[in-house]
């Protein structure tokens, strides 16, 4: 995992999803070593702004995005409204385990 600047978010999202803007978590996984999923690049600046927007305690935002991003590792998506139900479901048992309330 790491953190990135808007400017580099912004080219990792333009470059590998065709969306020009930053994001807050972005998963790039690798296929074939069970052991090592993949890469995560949180940008800190979205982040931050993202939970002020959303009145949400910074540290619970960021953990979110970890959990969200780590599922995308593991082949969760929630492109289509029936994967987002189970991708969302998932993340809500994670980090109520984790004591952060649901983040939806």
């Amino acid at each position: 995992m790491r953190f990135v600047d808007t400017e580099e978010g912004r080219a990792l999202n333009r470059d590998w999803r065709g969306q020009d803007h930053a994001t807050n978590v972005l998963s790039f996984p690798y296929a074939g070593d069970p052991l090592v999923h993949g890469d995560l690049a949180i940008c800190p600046a979205v982040v931050l702004r993202e939970a002020a927007e959303q009145g949400k305690p910074v540290e619970a935002h960021f953990a979110h995005l970890v959990v969200h991003g780590m599922l995308h590792l593991q082949g969760y998506d929630h492109q289509a409204p029936s994967d987002a139900v189970k991708m969302e479901a998932r993340e809500r048992e994670i980090l109520a385990r984790l004591g952060i309330p649901d983040p939806y």
